[in-house]
């Protein structure tokens, strides 16, 4: 082996050794999202979103992917607002599957077909009622449709988990 392949090895090896995290021991305390409001911003708490979300240095994400507003039996209900409350419903039983709760989410990704400004204030009750005080950084996204055509609105989410 050459001497320079042998000098590129070694190398990697020390920037790989030097990236694997020491294992640490977080209590639930240090696992606390920190949101970020900067009051030079408008303020979007009143819309039931966060600005920023800082997640822990020890916390371990999981991503909740894309719930939808299907009942248990995967029926879909015609009306958008009901679509909205049980995708939310979904959202939390998928948090209760990881051992999460709402507070630990730190991040929504919405996705609303034919969405205009009617739809905000459902929207933003729904969140509120779901995470109170603690709202995630969020993000809407208007689309024309979702994975099955009755599909309304969808909801990911990304989860510190204690």
């Amino acid at each position: 082996m050459s001497r320079a392949i042998n000098h590129l090895l070694i190398g990697g090896f020390i920037i790989m050794t030097m990236a694997i995290p020491t294992a640490t021991t977080a209590n639930a305390k240090d696992l606390k999202l920190e949101i970020v409001n900067p009051k030079n911003l408008y303020d979007p708490t009143p819309n039931g979103y966060s600005t920023a979300v800082i997640v822990p240095r020890d916390a371990r994400l999981a991503y909740i992917s894309g719930q939808g507003g299907q009942d248990g039996t995967g029926a879909l209900s015609p009306d958008f607002a009901v679509q909205v409350k049980q995708a939310y419903a979904n959202l939390r039983t998928a948090l209760e599957g990881l051992g999460a709760r709402p507070d630990q989410v730190a991040k929504l990704t919405v996705f609303v077909v034919d969405h205009d400004m009617s739809k905000l204030e459902l929207l933003t009750r729904n969140v509120k009622d779901m995470f109170g005080e603690t709202l995630p950084a969020q993000t809407l996204i208007p689309v024309p449709k979702l994975a099955i055509d009755p599909m309304l609105f969808e909801v990911e989410a990304v989860v510190i988990l204690e």
